[in-house]
Parts: structure tokens; sequence; C-alpha cells
């Protein structure tokens, strides 16, 4: 086997393991939802079947024979199909959208949750825009996958096979001739999926890439303006937009490929039905009745074949969303709480450092701290002196936990601080950041964020005890006033 080969396997192989896990854990809890929506979709899908059946009485009996007694229950009969189809499909339609927003918010919200656990590191590594479109356009790719192909393939598929019945039933040596199409159909679509689902990676990553560059600028825009970088800013952005143009529109033009070729494909089909049949009817072979069934059932037929076709490029491109957001998924903390780690409970909070070395990097030459240790008492107030870079901020996160010494241990009173669990640790520490943070709403949820449940009183008595609250009743709505993000809206 060659690589070629190998790597068609692999790419097979991983495709079914995603649609697997999406099916385990996403769509299983909707199973009973789902089989309601399966029976709605057989019913629409055997009435579009009973309309292509009924078309052979209404010629025969109706047009050719003049059977004046035949109408109206023919006509009623075709009321009564249009009528149950689309009460069937708006409900298998409603049914499965509802399955598949949910499949999707509920990834969103693992994927949100799951960035909330996971350690400093990992966002040091990942800008906040390329998170950011994990979460809103990898997401909406896989939105997109998730709710056509759950309302389109079942229903397309089972309208298919019906409709295929039907034209053998007719005529069985015509159908098999017919469906010669098919298989030349679907080689064409698998080639064109496989194209989709390797640019579906490289359009999110465009998008990631847009995403953070538009992120940093709005971020820094008082920079960007103090310094007259509009106009380079403006053509960065812009190179990053043409980019993700090209590649949807690369993307569009190859999906659109099947198109042509499918409908080249039906001519030619098309052409060889009404020869075949022309001749048959001719030679009293059969009824013209029969053949316009069988034209009808194939017509009917091709429109949920170039549905498939169409879902299968929007699943292609989903399921490259679908890796990257799985990706995520499966990042795992590199600090977490360890297996006995209990609530801390010190009465003597002395802090200590033995024989830490910390790298930011693993493949780092210069390590942040070296075989450090110090010792901080307790009920002392302790300052941390020396030049930029010398590894100041370091010790304050590794206290903490935003990060693990390499090496050595920090202890607080007599305990390891991997003994304690995180949410308990990070509960008993205080920390004023040099990098201020101040979140786009009020001032009562900006004092009070990090203390759930304070009392007004209690935001209040810290805003006083910082000196604070006197101008903060200056403000345009005192403590209910929004900040705006990083406090724009402050002096």
């Amino acid at each position: 086997m060659d690589s070629k080969d190998t790597l068609i396997n692999t790419s097979k192989n991983n495709t079914m393991v995603m649609v697997k896990r999406l099916v385990r854990e996403y769509l299983a809890p909707y199973a009973g939802q789902l089989v309601l929506a399966i029976f709605f979709m057989l019913i629409a899908a055997s009435m579009t079947a009973a309309f292509a059946t009924i078309i052979e009485p209404v010629m025969d009996k109706v047009l050719v024979a003049g059977d004046k007694a035949a109408v109206w229950g023919l006509g009623f009969g075709i009321f009564i199909i249009f009528v149950v189809r689309g009460g069937a499909g708006y409900l298998e339609t409603i049914l499965m959208n509802k399955i598949g927003q949910s499949i999707v918010a509920n990834i969103q919200n693992q994927m949100f949750g799951k960035f909330l656990d996971l350690d400093l590191k990992f966002f040091h590594q990942n800008p906040s825009g390329q998170l950011i479109s994990r979460v809103v356009n990898d997401v909406n790719a896989l939105r997109t996958a998730v709710t056509s192909c759950l309302t389109g393939i079942g229903k397309s598929l089972i309208t298919l096979v019906l409709l295929v019945g039907v034209m053998f039933y007719q005529d069985w040596v015509l159908a098999l001739a017919t469906l010669t199409i098919f298989p030349l159909a679907a080689v064409f679509v698998a080639k064109i999926g496989k194209k989709l689902r390797r640019m579906s990676g490289d359009i999110q990553e465009g998008q990631a890439s847009l995403s953070d560059r538009l992120s940093q600028i709005f971020q820094g825009i008082r920079l960007v303006k103090a310094y007259g970088m509009e106009d380079h800013e403006r053509q960065m952005a812009g190179k990053s937009i043409e980019g993700v143009k090209r590649l949807l529109i690369k993307a569009v033009r190859t999906a659109s490929l099947s198109g042509p070729f499918n409908e080249t494909l039906v001519g030619f089909v098309v052409f060889g039905i009404i020869v075949y049949g022309g001749f048959q009817v001719a030679a009293g072979e059969t009824t013209a009745g029969e053949l316009l069934s069988f034209i009808t059932a194939f017509s009917m037929s091709y429109e949920p074949m170039k549905k498939l076709a169409r879902l299968n490029n929007t699943l292609q491109m989903g399921l490259g969303a679908t890796e990257r957001v799985f990706d995520m998924l499966d990042q795992n903390p590199e600090v977490a709480n360890s297996d006995n780690a209990q609530d801390i409970e010190v009465t003597q909070p002395k802090i200590e450092l033995k024989n830490v070395s910390f790298a930011y990097e693993s493949d780092d030459k210069k390590k942040a701290l070296n075989n450090v240790s110090i010792e901080i008492p307790a009920g002392k107030v302790t300052a941390l002196v020396g030049r930029s870079g010398s590894g100041k901020t370091t010790i304050m996160n590794l206290i903490p936990r935003f990060f693990d010494a390499n090496s050595g241990e920090v202890v607080i009173g007599d305990h390891n601080i991997k003994d304690f669990t995180l949410a308990s640790l990070r509960k008993n520490i205080a920390l004023v950041s040099q990098d201020i943070t101040i979140f786009d709403d009020t001032v009562w949820a900006n004092i009070g964020y990090g203390r759930e449940g304070a009392y007004k009183d209690e935001i209040i008595k810290a805003a006083i005890d910082a000196e604070a609250d006197a101008f903060i009743r200056e403000l345009p709505h005192s403590y209910d006033t929004r900040l705006g993000e990083d406090g724009v809206k402050l002096s």
C-alpha cells in the first residue's frame, strides 16, 4: 500500500471516528425525538413515492381513457398526498433542527467550559481571537453540517429508495439501466468531498487568524491611533479578509462542480428513457401512464440525489471544522487537582519556595527561576524586589498554581500546595494584578467579581476602603453604571 492509500484510509477512519463520537456523545441523548422525526420523515418520503405511483392511473384512466368517474377520486387522492407530505415534512424539519441546534449548543457550552478549565500556558499559546473563532466560526460550520445533514440526509435517502422502488415496479430492466448513473455520481461527489474537507481546515484557520487580528487591533486601538497606524492595520486586516475570501470562493467553485456533472448524466439518462420508453409504448408493450410514472419517479429521485450531493459537501466542510472542535475538547490542563487533594486549612500561612526551577517553555535554555529558595513569613508584609525579568511575576504565578514548578516545591504552612484543591487554594488568595481588567458590566458586578453572593453593603465598604466610593457616586448611574470594556468609560 502506498502513502496515498494510507492517507485515504486514515481519512476514512478519522471520519468514522468523528461521526461515531458525534452520535455517541451528542446525538444519543435525543434518541426519542430522533425516532419521532424519522417516523414523520418516512411518511413524507412515502407520500412522494405515492405521487409518482398515482401518475399512472391519472394518465391512463383520466387523460387517455377519459374516465370521468376516476377524476374526483384521483384528484382528491393527490390533494391528500400533498397535505400529508407537507405536514409530515414540517414536523420532521422542526424536530431535526431542534436536535441539531441542541447538539451544537451543547458542544459550544462544553468547549467554553473546557477553556475555563485549562491553565494559563494554554492561553499563552493560543491567542484569544483564535479561541473565539473556535467557539464561533468552527462551531457554526459544525452547526450548518449537523442541522443540514440531520434534516436532509435521512429524508433524501429514504425518498430516493422509495422512488427507486417505484421505478423497479414499473420497469425493472429500465430501472437497472437508469441506476448506472448513481455509482458514477457517487464517485465524483466523493472526490469533491475530499477536496472540500481539506479546504475546510484552511478556511477555519483563515477565519481564526482574521478574528485574532481584529481582536488585537480593537484591544490596542488607542496605540493604533496614537501612532497613526490606521492605514497599516487596514492593510494587514485587508490581507486576512482577502485570504478568507479566496478560500471561500475556491470552496464554492469546487462544490459547484457536481452540478453540471450530474445534469449531464441525468440528461443522458432521460434521453435514453424517452427513446426506449417511446418505442415500448408504440409497440404496445407498456402504457403511456406506466412510462410517465417511471419518468416522474426518476425525475423526482434526481432531486434527493442532488440534495445528497450538496449535503455531502456540507458534511465534509463540517467535518473539517469538527476536527478542530474535537482538538480543543480533547485538551487537558497541565495544572490539575491531585487525586488526594484536600481543601486548604492553614492557620499560619507561611510560604516557602524550596529549590524551585521553572521555565515557561520546556525547550527554554534560560529558566525564569533556577533552584530558587525563599521564605515569606506569616503575618508580615513581604516585597519581592528586583530588575525586570528576574522572576518576581513568575513567583507570584506559582503560588496560586497558575503554573507548576518544573522542580522543587512551593509550600504553604507545612503542606505542598499540590496537596490542596485549586478552588480552595485560590479562594484564600487575594490578587491585585499589575494588569487591570474591568469587565463591560456595572460597578456592582466588577467590585463583587470573584465573591459570589456579595451583599451591596460589602461592595460599598470595599469601595470606601479603596477611596473609590466618592467618584463612583458621581458616575451617571452611580454603582449601576456600566464601565465599558477595560473600563473605557472611566477617566
